[in-house]
């Protein structure tokens, strides 16, 4: 998953950023309302996390810009607790939920995990079927039942890929999701990830498409067989 975060209180942002992270979510952080609405109009995002307070153009008015250019990205305005008028109106414009400050970082990751499957028509919390389960909040793998242990790049990864299974997922498409714009991003970062994912997996679980990307087919489950 990557986020859009736009917060232009140094502090704040750098505490959302480090608890994104951790928990393998891409992030890029942007401090002003006019440069979010460009990275907003440019997409590759899958949540965004909106400020209200922002400098150059304030966050309803980004709201509201980028839904009459057709952006349909999940939005998550943070607000004061006591400004009801204004999460009203962040929402009559287009936003999706609101998170009133101050607020508990492990609150905030969970509602952008619920407006991200919303968005992906995806309501059950786990991913996955047959032998291999994802569980985005305690950031677990069960492979047969068994614990895999996964750094926070390779658990993106796999993440993306479960999310498309059975689909061919470009390395563009999958560089963005795991990485944020600040990310170090070495040439062969990603097909050593995926070597990782096999070794500790299955080999056969991700086909290489040549000149294209990767995709991720699971054996059928037994149980529909």
């Amino acid at each position: 998953m990557r986020v859009l975060l736009v917060e232009d209180d140094p502090l704040l942002g750098e505490g959302i950023q480090t608890s994104m992270r951790r928990a393998a979510v891409a992030v890029d952080w942007l401090a002003d309302g006019a440069a979010a609405l460009v990275a907003l109009r440019d997409g590759g995002f899958d949540v965004v996390v909106l400020d209200l307070g922002l400098p150059r153009l304030d966050g309803l008015s980004v709201v509201r810009a980028a839904r009459e250019a057709g952006v349909s990205t999940p939005i998550l305005v943070l607000t004061a607790r006591d400004r009801v008028a204004e999460r009203v109106q962040a929402l009559d414009l287009g936003a999706d939920d609101f998170l009133g400050k101050p607020f508990d970082p492990d609150e905030l990751l969970a509602r952008l995990r619920a407006l991200h499957r919303r968005a992906t028509g995806l309501p059950h919390p786990l991913l996955g079927r047959g032998p291999l389960r994802l569980d985005p909040a305690s950031f677990g793998v069960r492979w047969h039942d068994r614990p895999v242990d996964l750094p926070r790049r390779e658990f993106a990864l796999l993440r993306v890929l479960l999310e498309q299974e059975g689909r061919i997922v470009s390395r563009e498409v999958l560089q963005q999701r795991m990485y944020g714009r600040d990310d170090d991003v070495t040439s062969n970062s990603l097909e050593a990830h995926v070597h990782h994912l096999r070794r500790k997996l299955d080999p056969s679980l991700i086909r290489t498409v040549r000149g294209v990307g990767y995709s991720l087919v699971l054996p059928p489950d037994p149980e529909l067989a």
